[in-house]
């Protein structure tokens, strides 16, 4: 494996360019390889055998285009089918996502945190380790977020319709006394500036983008995997390529061309 060699990272959707951002933040010499399974999109209502399965079918493909490393940028897909990874691919540094649970018990004030999340994320098995383990001390008040993510895959990040849904999220959570939000999708980062216009200022949001970015460099570093210089970056879609080609500048930065995946 050679330092050269890409850093393969996937999501169900548009939602893991969020962590991209971060990834090409803290690391900018690395060059990205970017799939989204927009095709299935959202996972979050999907069955665990489902993702499992597209997890695998996406790392093998990033893996031929000879990825040094993977993220699954995705916190139901790192759920369900990280175990199977790990145990598929053991000397391949391999990074997940999770809710940011021990960093919203610690940063709580009131005592209550919200969880911002698809479905899958809040009936899996690894977020009610994360509770019993972090947790244990605070109130932690979820809720489940349907048609969120498909505003947010669509661009749709300010429209009146995204703002009504994200109230109807939001408003239980106030009511519940929470100070701190967990925003446990990666797509729900891109509607940051929109929660900030209906949250009081003192609420404290909270993702791990940042942080799967440090947990990336420190696990490429001691491998002797770091890449100097400056690296490019693909995208490919198993949706209509046209259709995150259209929302890339807007959640990416800027504008590029995207392949169709087929897998």
């Amino acid at each position: 494996m050679a330092s050269h060699a890409p850093i393969g990272v996937f999501d169900s959707g548009v939602g893991g360019l969020s962590v991209l951002r971060e990834i090409r933040s803290r690391l900018p010499g690395e060059s990205l390889l970017y799939l989204a399974d927009s095709g299935h999109v959202p996972y979050g209502e999907k069955t665990q055998a489902f993702i499992r399965e597209r997890c695998q079918v996406i790392a093998r493909f990033l893996l031929e285009r000879g990825a040094k490393a993977l993220v699954v940028a995705c916190n139901t897909a790192t759920a369900a089918g990280i175990v199977e990874l790990r145990e598929r691919y053991p000397n391949l540094p391999l990074v997940g996502m999770e809710p940011a649970v021990k960093p919203a018990a610690r940063a709580t004030r009131s005592g209550v945190v919200g969880v911002l999340a698809t479905t899958g994320t809040l009936q899996s098995a690894k977020f009610a380790a994360l509770l019993d383990r972090f947790a244990s001390d605070v109130r932690v008040v979820t809720q489940p977020c349907p048609g969120l993510v498909e505003c947010i895959e669509a661009g749709a990040l300010d429209g009146a319709h995204t703002r009504k849904l994200l109230e109807s999220f939001v408003a239980p959570l106030l009511e519940a006394g929470c100070d701190t939000l967990i925003l446990g999708c990666t797509h729900y980062p891109f509607i940051k500036p929109l929660l900030r216009e209906m949250l009081p200022a003192d609420i404290s949001l909270i993702d791990t983008g940042e942080a799967v970015a440090r947990r990336l460099e420190a696990l490429l570093a001691e491998k002797g995997l770091r890449r100097p210089g400056a690296g490019g970056v693909e995208f490919w879609s198993s949706g209509d390529p046209q259709r995150l080609e259209k929302v890339l500048p807007a959640l990416w930065g800027e504008a590029a061309e995207v392949s169709f995946f087929s897998g």
